[in-house]
């Protein structure tokens, strides 16, 4: 077990530094201190090739802007909070909006801009990379100094754990994950539209127009494009006549997970044979297929949309009247926690 850094002076002038840790049986993973952001999962193929399974920008440089928050850490708020307003003790604090009148994904200068501070730990058995920031009271209109904790644990499995911690000296509301585009293909190859998913999960959040969670929840019995309890290809439905569908342009949405420990998404990619199985801590993932081109160079094979699909675990979004806020408050006596494993093998195609 290994862990090698390196650093990049940006065009900024700012330290960029990577952290590119290795396990015994070749799997490598790279983060960066800026966002604490997932820039490489190395792991083989059916035929011992081993290749890039999340999506990175070609030019280091476009970290620090990083338009579709491409691998970051996403906080204090994961998600869409609807009109940027949220109620604490009977105040209510107006945050940065920055998508169509609502705050997405902790406002302009979230946590995906942030330099964090890193400390690496390498055992026979594992490596741990730490990494802290703090978030003063009122940025980006949030109470509270909060202090958070990114731990990215890799093992000689081929699992890849990523910890969350936070506290905070008043009341205010966090909710963390991360925000890596998989492409199993490796080196993103070919479109995610083949790659199959499994999703323990019965309902959907029903969304608005906006993609702002109403309060209401939608079977995947009658939303049946939704309907991941059986694996199936990304592209099977993901075209069909749906509201949903047509609200999201494409899957961005969260689903309710019926937690317990075993894994709760599963993908899998039939060409190359490589699986990734997720579990949780966390009550639902978000899965969004990149619905939109991206404004800047990929490593991908062609330009387009469909090239990656995350998978966003996490706590609710804040919807309409602030609805399914109550999860994502945090107190100055608690301690923000949670945890997502990534688990990566090779399986043969099903018959």
């Amino acid at each position: 077990m290994k862990c090698d850094t390196s650093i990049t002076i940006s065009k900024k002038g700012n330290r960029i530094i990577k952290y590119l840790m290795t396990n015994d049986v070749g799997m490598k993973v790279e983060v960066l201190n800026l966002g604490a952001t997932l820039t490489k999962v190395i792991v083989p193929d059916k035929e011992e090739n081993f290749e890039n399974v999340v999506l990175e920008w070609q030019d280091i440089n476009v970290y620090e802007e990083n338009p579709g928050y491409i691998g970051a850490t996403i906080g204090r708020m994961a998600g869409r909070i609807h009109q940027g307003k949220i109620t604490l003790d009977k105040k209510v604090y107006s945050l940065t909006q920055n998508e169509n009148g609502n705050m997405l994904h902790g406002g302009p200068e979230g946590f995906h801009h942030k330099f964090w501070d890193g400390m690496v730990q390498c055992k026979d058995d594992e490596i741990r990379l730490q990494l802290c920031c703090k978030s003063k009271d009122g940025e980006e209109g949030f109470p509270g100094n909060v202090e958070v904790k990114v731990t990215y644990i890799l093992n000689n499995d081929n699992e890849l754990f990523i910890q969350y911690e936070a506290v905070t000296d008043q009341l205010t509301i966090v909710n963390l994950t991360n925000h890596a585009y998989f492409n199993l293909s490796g080196n993103g190859k070919r479109s995610i539209l083949e790659q199959e998913v499994w999703i323990d999960s019965d309902s959907i959040f029903e969304l608005d127009n906006e993609s702002i969670p109403t309060g209401e929840f939608l079977s995947v019995d009658e939303e049946y494009s939704f309907d991941f309890r059986k694996a199936k290809p990304i592209g099977k439905d993901i075209h069909n006549d749906s509201v949903q569908l047509r609200y999201g342009k494409g899957y961005d949405h969260l689903w309710l997970l019926n937690q317990g420990e075993e894994k709760v998404v599963e993908l899998y990619d039939p060409i190359s044979e490589r699986c990734m199985e997720i579990t949780t801590t966390e009550p639902c993932v978000v899965m969004y297929t990149m619905n939109n081109p991206p404004n800047e160079k990929l490593k991908i094979a062609e330009q387009a949309i469909r090239y990656g699909v995350c998978f966003e675990t996490q706590k609710c979004a804040i919807g309409y009247e602030e609805v399914f806020k109550e999860p994502c408050i945090l107190r100055p006596d608690s301690i923000y926690q949670s945890e997502t494993q990534y688990k990566f093998t090779v399986r043969e195609k099903r018959k």
